[in-house]
C-alpha cells in the first residue's frame, strides 16, 4: 500500500529553503513557488518568506545583479531576454530595470560583438543584405535590442567580410 506523503510544516519549509539559499542565490518568487508546490498555506508562505528576507537568505536585488551579470557574460543574453527571465522568477520590475540600467554599455556591446563574430563563422549568406538579416534575427532571438544590434553590425565591417 502506498503511503500518502505528509504535508510539509512551516518549520520544515523554513529549514529546507534556508539550506537551499545558503548554497545558491534564489529569488523570492522561486521560494514562493516552491512553497506553493509543497501546498503550504498562504499565511505560512508569507511568514517563511519574511523570515528568509529578514535573515538575508533571500534578496531579490542581490539575486538580480548576479543573474544579470551571469546571463550577459556566460549565456550572452540581451536585456530583453534577461528582463523576461527575471519576471518569470518573480523579481519586481523596478528592481530588474534598475539592475539592468547599471549594466556597462561598453561591456554589453562588446559581448554582442563577440557573439555576432562567432555566429558569423557559421552563417551562409548570398550577399551582405542576407547576412545582416540573419545576424540581426539571431541577435534579436538572444534578447538584444534592435538599436544596439544595428550599431554592432553597421560598425563592424569585419563581420561582413568573408
Amino acid at each position: 500500500m502506498i503511503q500518502k506523503k505528509q504535508p510539509i510544516t512551516e518549520q520544515e519549509a523554513l529549514l529546507k529553503l534556508s539550506a537551499l539559499c545558503a548554497r545558491a542565490e534564489h529569488s523570492s518568487g522561486e521560494m514562493l513557488e516552491k512553497m506553493r508546490r509543497w501546498q503550504l498555506p498562504d499565511d505560512a508562505r508569507e511568514r517563511v518568506l519574511d523570515r528568509l528576507i529578514d535573515e538575508q537568505f533571500v534578496d531579490d536585488e542581490r539575486f538580480a545583479r548576479l543573474f544579470v551579470r551571469e546571463k550577459i557574460r556566460f549565456d550572452h543574453w540581451g536585456r530583453r531576454k534577461i528582463e523576461q527571465a527575471l519576471y518569470l522568477k518573480g523579481v519586481d520590475s523596478n528592481i530588474s530595470r534598475r539592475v539592468l540600467d547599471e549594466v556597462d554599455d561598453e561591456a554589453y556591446v562588446a559581448e554582442l560583438k563577440k557573439l555576432l563574430a562567432t555566429k558569423r563563422r557559421s552563417v551562409k549568406a548570398e550577399n551582405d543584405y542576407e547576412l545582416r538579416q540573419k545576424l540581426t534575427k539571431y541577435a534579436l532571438g538572444r534578447g538584444f535590442g534592435y538599436e544596439v544590434i544595428r550599431r554592432c553590425i553597421d560598425g563592424a565591417d569585419e563581420l561582413l567580410e568573408d
